[in-house]
């Protein structure tokens, strides 16, 4: 990707439905539960690199021992950290012990039979340990503590925070997973004390009790009560004390979730690729977690999938398809190839369909996958060419004639390298600007120079920096007559509030091209106007009704704006043409008919939360960028 996208997180669940010694006997280890918990964290590494956490339960612990725990650690080694860590506290057990998973599951943390995972990324800039998942909530009731975590971000967590305070709690913290946590915990408070109630009245006593509420508890009708306030994109994870574990998704199937099961294990994670692979098993055998569905593994290790929300219009996430997920899902691998290939038309429009003097190249990493259907569509489109002018050849042809124009190839070369990652932090101005200007390296002589052009595919253009300072300016050392870069998703033109890092409006280029051409053809009025529409709407309690910031785009074509975007891309330094070529909307909703999400793209949110939130950002952006330059409010 052209520059640091960052999306909110990737989750694991495993849940052991045999006894320890099972594993033992079959796999040689009773640790085979963690060290698919370690796998799969491990395949799911690109999605979260600031950190990462594991948590576990022991089902049937003896009072008086410790029966769930939990390690985080920071940083991109935070996996392997926390597997030596739980590791250190075993070195020193006798084999014999160790092998033993009667004295496992006795003794030693983190043997358990549920296992949690997340890895993090912050969508919120707040950082460091105190905000790692799984976030844990303990009691002395087993049935009461609860380890908890998610992929999501909430656009209401105020309404949520209102809730708590309005039944006479008092949150310590304002964090989305804070809150969560505490909605929950409460709901699970509630239900437990009512369930002993129940049994209470019925005669029980003592461990009857205990054993009693843990056969009645519902997980489900917990979740029915809290989720209805939810408005967002998640996949909340959950575990608690006494083995009830569960996975949620929201009903818009904004952020992805997938579940594996048979009569020994049940896993689910954020990918579909890293189950097939940790698990050995067939792309039919993992299931999709649909929209506003929980997979729910009981205490007893009963399993089944409920309907907790009803489904509301499919929102899955399109970037999700685009960037985010492994380019190995067989699904995500054929759309990404077709993202490339609709891209041939208006690429072959900006080179003059001249292919003799274009050479095509992608931006490593992602990209990688539409390069190859952008190749196969250019060669498809050459092939017909070909054949066009084979046929109207003499009527006894040459062989030579023939041969020249059979000899005819796409000129696909691999260009733009990424070298190094250099610390530009030690750096200001324009020294952090040259030195970002060689995070990237070149392939030298495969430009005929002023002669060729120079086609390359990105998965997407967002804030346009990284191309800006680096991409571009490397790639123009070769000195083509023409730069074509090439996004294989739309403009990205709105906020992001469901848990990609995308949340401000000025750091969209194409916002920023959309600005300029109405400044400079004098429409700036606009602007103003668009801030007045939203704070009247604020007043009225109904910002979350309508994108008001549509308004700034109207005026102009996709073609008007990527042809603006082309302009700010070159700071002057540039000596060769420079062209966008953008996919269409159309083109995206083509190739991922799936995943129809595409509110970044064409600002329309599926949640009242998402218009809200999009409207506070253009406000946000007004109140900086105009306030003090006078433009008149309407």
């Amino acid at each position: 990707m052209e520059t640091g996208i960052k999306e909110d997180c990737g989750i694991v669940l495993i849940r052991l439905l045999k006894p320890l010694d099972f594993y033992r006997q079959k796999y040689g280890s009773w640790t085979y539960g963690l060290h698919k918990l370690y796998l799969m964290m491990e395949k799911q590494h690109n999605r979260g690199q600031e950190g990462a956490g594991i948590a576990a339960v022991k089902i049937d612990a003896a009072p008086g021992t410790e029966y769930i725990f939990r390690e985080r650690a920071s940083g991109t080694n935070a996996i392997s950290e926390l597997m030596d860590t739980i590791g250190s506290t075993w070195k020193d057990i006798p084999v014999d012990d160790f092998e033993s998973p009667d004295y496992a599951k006795e003794y030693l943390p983190f043997a358990g039979e549920v296992y949690m995972g997340h890895l993090r990324y912050s969508t919120t800039g707040q950082t460091g340990q105190v905000y790692l998942h799984p976030f844990l909530r303990r009691s002395n009731w087993c049935a009461k503590s609860l380890a908890f975590c998610g992929n999501f971000n909430l656009t209401n967590v105020d309404a949520i925070f209102d809730s708590l305070t309005a039944i006479g709690q008092h949150p310590r913290q304002f964090s989305d997973t804070h809150i969560l946590l505490e909605q929950i915990g409460h709901r699970l408070d509630m239900e437990v004390e009512y369930l002993y109630r129940e049994c209470k009245a019925e005669g029980m006593e003592g461990p009857a009790i205990t054993e009693e509420i843990n056969r009645r508890f519902d997980m489900a009708k917990l979740l029915k009560k809290c989720t209805p306030l939810w408005d967002g994109g998640y996949v909340m994870e959950g575990i608690t004390g006494s083995g009830e574990s569960f996975v949620v998704r929201d009903p818009w199937g904004i952020r992805p979730a997938f579940y594996y099961k048979d009569d020994e294990i049940v896993v689910a994670a954020s990918e579909r690729p890293v189950i097939q692979t940790v698990m050995n098993v067939h792309y039919e055998d993992v299931h999709e977690l649909q929209r506003g569905e929980a997979l729910i593994v009981g205490r007893y290790g009963d399993v089944r999938v409920e309907q907790i929300l009803p489904k509301e219009k499919n929102s899955a996430c399109s970037f999700e398809r685009v960037y985010f997920s492994r380019g190995s899902d067989k699904d995500i691998y054929r759309e990404r190839k077709n993202l490339g290939r609709n891209l041939v038309e208006p690429i072959l429009k900006k080179v003059g369909y001249d292919l003799d003097h274009t050479v095509f190249s992608f931006i490593p990493n992602t990209a990688e996958v539409a390069y190859f259907g952008m190749l196969e569509g250019l060669e498809r489109y050459q092939d017909g060419q070909k054949t066009k002018q084979i046929m109207a050849l003499a009527p006894n042809p040459s062989e030579k004639d023939i041969a020249a124009i059979l000899d005819k190839r796409i000129r696909s070369e691999k260009v733009a390298i990424k070298d190094i990652k250099l610390r530009t932090f030690i750096a200001e101005g324009k020294t952090r600007n040259d030195m970002a200007a060689h995070v990237y390296d070149v392939t030298y002589g495969i430009i005929e120079s002023h002669v060729d052009n120079l086609v390359v595919i990105d998965d997407s253009i967002v804030r346009g920096t990284t191309l800006k300072q680096s991409i571009i300016k490397i790639l123009d050392r070769l000195e083509p007559k023409k730069i074509v870069v090439v996004s294989s998703c739309p403009q990205v033109r709105y906020p992001d509030c469901y848990g990609i890092d995308m949340s401000t409006m000025s750091q969209f280029i194409a916002f920023k091209a959309a600005v300029s051409l109405l400044e400079e053809r004098g429409l700036q009025h606009i602007i103003g106007e668009t801030y007045g529409e939203i704070k009247k709407l604020e007043e009225e309690g109904k910002s979350y009704t309508k994108n008001c910031v549509k308004k700034i785009y109207e005026p102009f074509s996709n073609d008007e704006i990527s042809a603006k975007i082309a302009e700010l891309l070159n700071d002057g330094d540039i000596r060769a043409e420079i062209g966008i070529v953008y996919q269409t909307l159309e083109g995206l909703h083509k190739a991922i008919p799936e995943h129809p999400g595409d509110w970044y793209f064409s600002g329309d949110y599926p949640t009242p939360g998402g218009m809200k939130w999009v409207n506070h950002a253009f406000s946000d952006y007004f109140e900086k960028e105009y306030s003090e330059r006078g433009l008149h409010i309407i």
